[in-house]
């Protein structure tokens, strides 16, 4: 089996291809080659033994998704976005990165099965940022998509041409939509949701964060590890039991802020609660508040996908992944 990742350069691709490496293959079937793909240089695994390419490249520029696709993978994971953050500052860039690029991807698979038959998997990442308020009280797959955001839009129009693209037999198309990763590892990034992660993760190892929010903020999370496993439940998920809707909600776990400091102090105690500081955003604040926080899983759930149940579990996969076990 040959697999391309977009993406991989982020915190989920290395984690997905440590995963791949790891087990040897997917679904019953050998990984003879990765293809992995970034706008940064993609690291080479250790330990693969079948062929590596490593690229660097940008699918919103003209011919990039062309050459990718040119090598027929048979499984394809799009996980290449510009954030949250970032996709509302820049506009331009935004639909640029999240919406042209995704098209290009689509069509060039599309156009690359004119020539020759050729349907892969792809998996699609998108967000919870495709709804908008008002809310119920949890949101399910039932719930109509009305993003707040560009980033939310960008992805609610990817999600709608995926179902199009895979209705057409085009490929064997999936969107999973993420819960907020959360622990993220390494350092603060221009997501609006990084905060969530940043007053954990610094903490745990001895540092300050700031917190731009309320305490009383609700969200949906799930860890980095839950993350690579529904990516991987997707990518072998016998896609008739999804049916026509190929876009589904992922598990998590709804907390408040005030719920995840509290899982932080009987995790590392109030040494490491101390560390968090104060600071509200009202930029932060404004987006936040047209996210959703809670959900009723139970499309994907009978699936087969899965996540966490507490944020103490949260936590604790971020010590065991990231700490060695220890905490600073």
């Amino acid at each position: 089996m040959h697999v391309l990742i977009i993406g991989a350069a982020g915190m989920v691709g290395s984690k997905l291809i440590g995963r791949l490496v790891a087990d040897g293959g997917l679904g019953g079937r050998a990984i003879e080659a990765l293809t992995l793909v970034d706008v940064m240089p993609p690291a080479a695994p250790a330990g693969f033994g079948g062929k590596v390419a490593t690229l660097t490249a940008d699918l919103s520029q003209p011919g990039a998704a062309e050459k990718l696709i040119a090598a027929r993978p048979d499984l394809i994971f799009h996980l290449a976005a510009i954030v949250s953050g970032e996709a509302e500052a820049d506009f331009e860039k935004g639909y640029r990165i999240n919406l042209d690029g995704t098209r290009d991807l689509f069509e060039a698979i599309r156009r690359e099965g004119l020539r020759a038959p050729y349907r892969p998997r792809l998996v699609f990442t998108s967000s919870i940022a495709v709804f908008g308020a008002p809310f119920p009280e949890k949101i399910d797959d039932n719930f109509l998509s009305t993003p707040l955001t560009s980033y939310g839009t960008q992805k609610a129009i990817g999600e709608l041409l995926l179902s199009d693209y895979a209705r057409r037999g085009f490929f064997d198309g999936i969107g999973i939509r993420l819960p907020t990763i959360c622990i993220r590892p390494g350092k603060p990034n221009k997501a609006a949701s990084g905060f969530f992660s940043n007053i954990l993760r610094e903490p745990l190892s001895g540092i300050e964060a700031v917190l731009p929010v309320a305490e009383t903020v609700r969200h949906w999370h799930a860890s980095p590890r839950a993350a690579v496993g529904f990516l991987l439940h997707a990518a072998t998920l016998d896609l008739a039991q999804v049916g026509p809707r190929r876009n589904l909600s992922m598990p998590g776990l709804s907390a408040t802020i005030g719920e995840q400091i509290e899982a932080l102090r009987r995790v590392a105690g109030e040494k490491a609660v101390k560390l968090i500081r104060h600071e509200p955003d009202p930029v932060i604040q404004k987006i936040v508040a047209g996210w959703p926080s809670n959900f009723d899983p139970a499309r994907a759930l009978s699936l087969g996908f899965r996540a966490e149940s507490n944020f103490d579990e949260i936590i604790r996969v971020h010590i065991e992944d990231e700490l060695g076990g220890r905490i600073g």
